[in-house]
């Protein structure tokens, strides 16, 4: 590395994520990077070698307690081209047709699936019932019944059950969650997300009812639904949504290209989130309390995030999310780490809860009510 700031930007930072991190964030920082790592390693199997899977991949090359160790893909071509420029040994290889053969290799402890939403269900419980860990990209299914089957199936099965909620880690959002925390911005009164951005080939499984459980929604508006939970810090009670859209042929019946929707809260907060495929550069969060407020935009991107509040800029160094994602994900696994903001099976089902009742507010125009 060119030097300590860049090694820095480019490794993870799992540190960042310690809670007793005060002023002498920077000191406790130094300290980690100059010591060798000699913990335990999370050895990885990524299931689905797409453009986010690919994404991932480059990112743990810079990890330091996880590993990539196997690939699982329908597509053999790509496995070769893996395999060569990951090192990836042939007996880690495997197929959809033959994957739960994982149960009787060792050197695998945990799945990455990153394939279509409608696909995760099945896949996630064939690698519980193979005895592996589960990493699962989000939305974690397509509606909550398949996320509760899902879950349980991982706790019959006794390995963990993750969702890939990389902004759970990122050094400025949990800055943010921390002041609001601590009471800096007061009561909070308000969160506005906004999710969107044009959408291209309308042949695309994103666009496919049965492979993606919706449109918008299940892609985009995750962010804006997770971020107003933990901006807020809170669970909703009621949500009201409303539909629009002006491509019928793109967007067929039950895929959703613009959806408003809004959320209350115990306290009384409120939120106003958007969800879109047609709208580009909207990545925006801002938080309001009566002492203060916080914005961030971007604000789920992949980096580097903008953030700042009432007292000023955040200036956190731009670390690469999915980095830091599998480092802490490691930690949550091997090490029974329990991150500042959760990151497992209940926390993907509780988003999963939400979207069901978005869509059935926007379907029937009325407010519906969450159970506590």
């Amino acid at each position: 590395m060119n030097s300590r700031r860049h090694f820095l930007q480019k490794l993870t930072a799992s540190a960042l994520t310690i809670p007793f991190l005060g002023e002498n964030r920077a000191a406790t920082l130094e300290k980690f990077y100059e010591e060798p790592y000699d913990g335990p390693v999370l050895r990885v199997a990524i299931m689905g070698l797409g453009s986010y899977g690919t994404r991932v991949a480059e990112a743990m090359t810079a990890c330091k307690s996880a590993k990539l160790v196997g690939v699982i893909s329908g597509t053999p071509s790509k496995i070769t081209a893996w395999q060569t420029k990951y090192g990836i040994p042939e007996k880690n290889c495997y197929n959809y047709e033959n994957f739960d053969n994982i149960k009787s290799n060792p050197d695998i402890d945990a799945v990455y699936v990153i394939t279509p939403n409608g696909l995760h269900k099945d896949q996630v419980i064939r690698v519980a019932k193979a005895g592996k860990h589960a990493i699962c990209e989000k939305p974690m299914a397509i509606n909550a019944a398949e996320g509760r089957e899902m879950v349980a199936a991982c706790k019959k099965a006794n390995v963990k059950l993750l969702v890939g909620y990389r902004m759970h880690f990122e050094p400025n959002t949990l800055e943010i969650i921390r002041q609001r925390a601590a009471g800096e911005f007061g009561k909070v009164y308000f969160f506005q997300g906004l999710s969107g951005f044009r959408i291209g080939d309308p042949t695309q499984w994103r666009l496919n009812r049965k492979l993606a459980g919706g449109g918008a929604m299940m892609d985009i508006g995750v962010y804006s639904i997770n971020g107003s939970r933990y901006m807020i810090g809170e669970e909703p009670i009621w949500i009201t949504a409303q539909e629009t859209k002006t491509d019928p042929v793109k967007f067929k019946e039950g895929v959703d290209e613009t959806i408003e929707f809004q959320m209350g809260f115990p306290s009384g907060a409120v939120a106003s989130c958007l969800s879109t495929y047609s709208i580009n550069y909207l990545d925006k969060f801002f938080l309001v309390g009566d002492k203060g407020f916080a914005e961030m935009q971007p604000s789920t991107g992949y980096g580097p995030i903008k953030a700042k509040t009432n007292k000023g800029d955040l200036s956190y160094p731009h670390v690469t999310h999915q980095t830091v994602q599998m480092d802490e994900m490691s930690a949550i696994i091997l090490q029974n780490k329990q991150p500042i903001v959760p990151v497992d099976g209940e926390e993907g089902l509780r988003d999963l809860v939400i979207i069901d009742a978005i869509f059935e507010a926007a379907k029937t125009g009325k407010k519906v009510t969450l159970k506590g």
